[in-house]
């Protein structure tokens, strides 16, 4: 089952899509396990978007949840030094997030909640040249409902510019990390 596939298990339709990648220097399970290790919350400009998003919940006093980060994903799987996803439950364009408690991939593969998205970011890596590969990262939503649809689909055109450009700074911090430790001379005792 190509990477690809594997993620499909996790959302078999997407009514939404955006994709993004970068090429990287670096071993594929490097690169994979700096893009497990990424936090928004590291990037100031990232920080700054999702406080400007999340102003009105806690200014009404409506949310007091620490700033939305990669953690209130869930972790869905990893697929070698292929693939990895993370989703996420939830209706987005309410100012919490409307996020769902969601606590594994099984949970997340069976849930269904009558007006709640299903959004899967996943990674994946395609060998280049020697010592190259391409991460892509692809965010995938599912709205379950018309209803759901309307909702998201304002929200999605709105966020969209910012959540590529926070996509984008992402890989970037990734290749930054894996090229970096890839190039840094191995210390031993």
């Amino acid at each position: 089952m190509s990477a690809a596939n594997w993620i499909d298990t996790f959302l078999p339709r997407a009514d939404f899509r955006e994709r993004h990648n970068i090429d990287i220097a670096a071993s594929a399970g490097l690169i994979l396990d700096c893009a497990m290790n990424y936090r928004l919350k590291d990037d100031p400009l990232v920080r700054l978007a999702i406080g400007v998003r999340e102003l009105p919940s806690r200014l009404s006093g409506r949310s007091r949840r620490p700033p939305f980060d990669r953690d209130d994903f869930t972790f869905l799987g990893r697929k070698g030094d292929t693939a990895l996803a993370f989703g996420l439950i939830g209706e987005f364009w309410n100012a919490d997030y409307g996020l769902i408690p969601c606590h594994s991939a099984e949970d997340f593969r069976t849930s269904a909640y009558q007006d709640a998205c299903k959004l899967v970011l996943s990674y994946t890596l395609r060998p280049l040249t020697r010592g190259t590969n391409r991460l892509t990262t692809e965010t995938s939503v599912f709205c379950p409902t018309p209803t759901a649809r309307r909702h998201f689909a304002p929200y999605w055109y709105l966020i969209r510019p910012v959540s590529g450009l926070i996509r984008r700074r992402m890989l970037a911090a990734v290749r930054k990390q894996a090229e970096n430790r890839a190039n840094s001379p191995t210390i031993t005792g």
